[in-house]
């Protein structure tokens, strides 16, 4: 789930300055996932957090995040949908 990859503008390999004047690898690292995804009129939204964040959260904290992120995914949802609508209307038919 979670991925490393250098921040836009900063090739693989290439080190960052810290505060310190010491160079460090630049690093990203994803912890936390929206994916949208569509078959045919169909859409689906998904999410997903980082397992350590998971695991350090505290079970009220846990709860929240998860109702949190249900209400982002149906609003991603939706205008993903409705954006798709008004981009690829429907086609009349040939009755």
């Amino acid at each position: 789930m979670a991925t490393q990859t250098p921040p836009p503008g900063i090739p693989p390999g290439d080190k960052e300055k810290t505060g310190n004047g010491k160079a460090e690898a630049a690093k990203d690292v994803e912890l936390l996932r929206v994916v949208v995804t569509r078959d045919g009129k169909q859409v689906s939204t998904q999410w997903a957090i980082h397992p350590q964040i998971k695991h350090d959260l505290l079970p009220e904290e846990w709860k929240e995040v998860a109702e949190i992120m249900t209400k982002v995914t149906g609003i991603v949802g939706t205008r993903f949908s409705e954006v798709l609508s008004d981009a690829e209307p429907d086609k009349p038919g040939t009755a």
